[in-house]
């Protein structure tokens, strides 16, 4: 079975199991802020696996609230993000389009609400430095996370439990792979867009919209780098273009090596050139006892060509994510990873630097600019 039926069973078949949950009277309420298709899954999924009251809603269009109000035929319709969080909300799931994260978060600080903000943090450096700030001067009973679903994955917290323990010494190299196909669908011929609404409905064809592949797409793997390194790297050299031409700019392919200390060199992959249906994503850590390879539907240790530990992932990692914070907010531990998830999103934006400029661009460089 390949990788991208087999999440799409395991995500189906989650959603299944979860739904006789549903939403519990006394479970904190949860409002939502866009209802694309990332912001429509979430909120099936705290629906159908968490004791969240589902109370508010918020998006532009009209046919994504008439669909989340199937979900949550309960919840109050808003168009305007500001008037949800004058709600009487405990929390706020935010999935948004990547280039309007940083006015979001800093509103839903400001109303004192609990926030999931998808990933990447922000699109450009200088948003990224504001949600730094914004993060640091949080009220500490605040619980923020990004959406940075692998690091609360049960197969990618046994891998690291498994790296931990020292099951295949200290990391000496990384190799992180995300392939895809997104097919060759016909692409609108029209302008950059210039309205608002026209951003939120195509933003994820531009870089200063999305942050380019690298950064709203391939962040995934470098955020388990960063985790599995212990780090964040101090420089970066890559390569990368657009095959495909067309409407937008983002770039279909990108190779980027980024150092991190003691010269461990963590490799990046990314593309979607893959022909229809192919999908290979996985994060591999090679030490010099052996491997630990871990993707969203497995983990497994390797000495040699033996495999000596690993297990499918019982179920969809984006579960793990959305359970583990809405747990947090109803059990009044607060958890703040928003410094840890704007430094991911930095790393991402430095290797794109990387690209840009065709040359190594060094950590403290990126921060000077």
């Amino acid at each position: 079975m390949s990788d991208l039926s087999r999440r799409t069973l395991l995500g189906a078949a989650s959603l299944l199991q979860g739904a006789a949950s549903g939403q519990t009277a006394d479970g904190p309420k949860v409002g939502f802020i866009g209802l694309g298709n990332r912001g429509a899954y979430l909120q099936r999924i705290a629906a159908g696996n968490t004791p969240a009251r589902l109370t508010a809603i918020c998006d532009l269009f009209d046919d994504k609230l008439a669909a989340a109000k199937k979900v949550a035929p309960q919840a109050e319709v808003f168009k305007d993000y500001r008037e949800l969080l004058r709600s009487n909300i405990d929390a706020v799931v935010i999935a948004t389009p990547v280039f309007l994260h940083a006015e979001h978060l800093e509103a839903a600080v400001a109303a004192g609400k609990h926030i999931y903000i998808e990933k990447p943090a922000a699109s450009s450096l200088a948003d990224c430095k504001k949600m730094l700030r914004i993060v640091d001067s949080a009220p500490r009973h605040l619980n923020i996370s990004f959406g940075f679903q692998r690091r609360y994955g049960q197969v990618y917290q046994k891998a690291k439990a498994a790296q931990d323990s020292g099951a295949i010494g200290q990391v000496r190299w990384a190799q992180v792979q995300f392939v895809k196909s997104v097919g060759d669908r016909e692409r609108p011929a029209a302008a950059r867009p210039s309205e608002m609404v026209d951003k939120v409905r195509n933003w994820g064809a531009w870089q200063d919209l999305s942050g380019d592949l690298i950064v709203e797409n391939n962040i995934h793997l470098i955020d388990v780098m960063n985790w599995f390194a212990g780090a964040r790297p101090s420089k970066a050299h890559g390569t990368g273009g657009r095959t495909r031409k067309g409407y937008g700019d983002i770039r279909d392919h990108v190779h980027v090596t980024y150092t991190y200390p003691n010269d461990v060199q963590g490799l990046l992959v990314g593309s979607t050139l893959a022909a229809p249906g192919f999908r290979n994503v996985f994060e591999q850590f090679h030490g010099p006892t052996g491997t630990i390879e871990v993707s969203e539907n497995y983990w497994r240790l390797l000495r040699g060509l033996k495999q000596e530990d690993g297990e499918k992932s019982p179920r969809s990692i984006a579960i793990d994510s959305v359970s583990a914070f809405v747990q947090r907010v109803a059990e009044g531990k607060p958890e703040n990873t928003g410094a840890r998830g704007i430094e991911s999103t930095l790393t991402a934006i430095l290797g794109r630097m990387a690209i840009d400029s065709g040359r190594e661009v060094t950590w403290e460089e990126m921060m000077a600019g």
